[in-house]
């Protein structure tokens, strides 16, 4: 049976030591370091994270042993498990955060023989590669739910940081909404965290109270959003897995996402010795974004409309970036029929318009 060495939040006491486990098996187990930014859960960033990694045990049986560390902050903490995982000899290493993009690259240099997979960066070399996932395509088609079931034509944001990634989600969604609701007025309080439940549901209720009737969790890697939502009695649209269970009455849709396919491949061309430092970016068309548990207070009329745009998605028919698309100070950025190119979209910096908020500086 294949070694699992799991580290819990918070224990770096020791790390050396408890990585050391497992040096003495035989040496043609590929061993993998997964460090994740948030404890990986029942739901959440870390647990879909986690769950590629159960992905890629299933495939390769006791070919593989597994190191992980949850709950790790950016920052020193997170380059110190980097250089321990490797001085210990792990033959590849994901890293879940785009905050550990910097030290992760240095680890990489550092140790060449060393494949790493990095989750949202931009950044690659010989030996680091990164992967996203096009959730502004899972986003459009949540954003038309959106716009279909608000009543005070108000939309909250609970959002983690305004990077590009989270930005291009948020465009999407209003540009979903807007597709059957022109008149959506979007709000938005930035958490700057991954990780701060009590903050979200604060900032949630606060935007409930400012009559959001459906809010919006962006990258908050617990269902504490979620619940708010579904305790107030508005609709919510949540982002990484499935959040079900947490607001089985209000829950308008989840957007999930999956990774088993890519890390599997990933650990393979390690394997054998075929990695290349690339960039995945997967979207419908690869299974990799799905839109789950869509609310059966949608029509049926309203459900096909959403079925045709996922449809359209995967095949390419549809980019949710289409123009007209006019920014927050009334600027035309795209005209009709034009589509925003995958370089853009990677550095996006503006919001549609029928956002309120700004961005911060």
């Amino acid at each position: 049976m294949k070694k699992l060495n799991r580290i819990l939040p918070g224990a770096l006491l020791g790390l050396a030591a408890t990585l050391s486990l497992g040096t003495t098996q035989a040496q043609d187990v590929f061993k993998i370091g997964y460090i994740y930014p948030s404890p990986a859960a029942d739901v959440g960033w870390a647990h879909e994270l986690d769950e590629g990694r159960r992905a890629v045990e299933e495939h390769f049986g006791d070919k593989v042993e597994s190191v992980i560390v949850e709950n790790i902050p950016d920052g020193p903490d997170a380059a110190r498990i980097m250089n321990q995982m490797a001085a210990q000899g792990v033959d590849m290493m994901m890293l879940g955060s785009f905050g550990y993009m910097n030290d992760g690259l240095k680890t990489a240099k550092r140790y060449p023989d060393i494949d790493f997979i990095h989750a949202s960066g931009y950044k690659t070399a010989d030996n680091f590669g990164n992967f996203l996932t096009r959730n502004h395509e899972s986003a459009y088609v949540a954003g038309m739910a959106a716009g279909y079931v608000t009543e005070t034509g108000n939309i909250g944001m609970v959002a983690s940081y305004a990077i590009p990634e989270v930005i291009g989600i948020i465009n999407a969604f209003t540009l979903g909404a807007q597709s059957n609701n022109p008149d959506i007025s979007v709000s938005i309080v930035w958490l700057n965290s991954w990780f701060d439940p009590s903050k979200a549901q604060e900032s949630a209720r606060s935007l409930i109270a400012q009559q959001s009737d459906v809010i919006f969790s962006i990258y908050q890697d617990t269902p504490s959003v979620v619940t708010v939502a579904e305790e107030e009695g508005v609709y919510v649209v949540n982002t990484s897995s499935d959040m079900k269970p947490y607001a089985p009455t209000h829950l308008l849709a989840s957007m999930k996402v999956s990774w088993g396919d890519y890390f599997i491949e990933q650990v393979q061309a390690s394997m054998d010795d075929s990695f290349t430092g690339g960039s995945f970016w997967g979207g419908m068309a690869d299974n990799a974004v799905s839109v789950e548990s869509i609310s059966e207070d949608l029509s049926a009329e309203q459900r096909a409309s959403l079925d045709e745009t996922i449809k359209a998605i995967s095949s390419g028919e549809f980019n949710p970036f289409t123009g007209p698309i006019i920014d927050q100070d009334g600027e035309e950025l795209l005209a009709e029929g034009e589509t925003l190119s995958d370089a853009d979209l990677l550095s996006i910096s503006w919001l549609v318009q029928g956002i309120e908020t700004r961005l911060p500086k």
